[in-house]
């Protein structure tokens, strides 16, 4: 069964950032509905609301003031209502230690922020079309992988 709507969720303290973002997903055919934070603090107060609706991706700034992408990072693979959620760490920050931090600490993916608002559409598109496989076959995350 398909989604009507991916929702996704940006933390970004950046906001020509954000509105790059913004502006970059009303443009790909992928049908979403997206939820902006200008730090981890705002996301984290809003991802553990009751009834809401859980983005299907977070893209996640890693550094951010008041509460940072690794720390919330850390806090959404703790609880275990969110989890499952997928995590695209979206950072201007090329550190192979960043990496692989937010690697060990259970990242989906890592985004370098890209040059340009074309390479930003292609990026985002990638993702979100990664996920949608797990959201829309028979595929997921706990029996893609068969260990024997």
């Amino acid at each position: 069964m398909a989604f009507q709507t991916l929702n996704i969720a940006l933390a970004d303290d950046d906001e020509d950032d954000r509105l790059l973002f913004k502006d970059a997903i009303e443009e790909i055919k992928i049908k979403t509905k997206l939820s902006l934070f200008t730090n981890g603090k705002e996301l984290m107060d809003y991802l553990v609301l009751p009834n809401i609706i859980l983005p299907e991706v977070i893209f996640l700034d890693l550094n951010m003031p008041i509460k940072n992408g690794m720390q919330c990072l850390k806090e959404i693979r703790e609880n275990p209502k969110l989890s499952n959620l997928s995590v695209a760490i979206y950072s201007t920050s090329s550190s192979e230690r960043d990496i692989e931090d937010t690697f060990i600490n259970g990242a989906n993916v890592y985004i370098n922020k890209p040059n340009s608002f074309g390479e930003l559409k292609t990026v985002i598109e990638k993702v979100l079309q990664l996920n949608w496989q797990y959201q829309t076959s028979a595929l997921n995350r706990e029996n893609f992988l068969l260990r024997i």
